[in-house]
């Protein structure tokens, strides 16, 4: 059976976004900081290159969460076509959780955005049937990764541990009670402690 993916950067106190995500600061604020590994910042060594490729590597189906789509809440009252400009970077079908029926958004580059009504489980079975052999990657945010993990569907979860701590905003771990992962490979620069994770079985 392919890999069910997840790759998220996050703080030492446990947070994947700050506080007051906004169209001018979608990680809210000082969440750009836990990203700086994989943009451009000086100190990043071979490690932070390595963790980069397994971010960017292609899978066959993406789910994501309505807020990492786009700052647009409740109904869609204008044409926002996400954050990623007209060549968004997942070059495959994306499956968006929200409870506002929208028509998909064919983009440049291969990346349709598919909009699912009925829940997590439903964009789930929709992103496997789509992805193939590929594998699917849950790209975030914060409520999407907990509903995965709740799931129990995460084959393969990376967390890019940055020395930052932001007090407040975002968790994946709320309410998360279990962990049936063990740490396979584990990289780090000045910038972040990259630790892949793999499903005990």
């Amino acid at each position: 059976m392919p890999d069910t993916t997840c790759h998220m950067s996050i703080s030492l106190d446990g947070f994947v976004a700050g506080l007051d995500q906004s169209r001018e600061d979608p990680l809210g604020r000082r969440g750009i900081e836990l990203h700086r590994w994989h943009l451009g910042d000086e100190r990043a060594n071979d490690a932070d290159a390595t963790a980069t490729g397994w971010l960017m590597r292609p899978r066959g189906a993406y789910i994501m969460g309505r807020n990492m789509f786009g700052p647009i809440r409740d109904e869609w009252d204008e044409d926002w076509r996400g954050w990623w400009g007209a060549e968004p970077p997942y070059r495959a079908p994306v499956f968006v959780l929200t409870h506002y029926p929208h028509e998909p958004i064919e983009m440049e580059g291969g990346t349709t955005f598919h909009f699912i009504t009925d829940g997590f489980d439903a964009a789930y079975a929709r992103a496997r049937e789509t992805a193939g052999d590929d594998g699917v990657d849950i790209a975030g945010g914060a409520s999407t990764v907990r509903q995965a993990l709740a799931a129990g569907v995460v084959d393969e979860l990376t967390l890019d541990i940055a020395p930052v701590l932001l007090g407040s905003g975002e968790r994946i771990f709320e309410g998360i009670r279990t962990f049936d992962m063990e740490p396979v490979e584990v990289l780090h620069s000045p910038l972040a402690t990259h630790i892949r994770y793999r499903r005990v079985r």
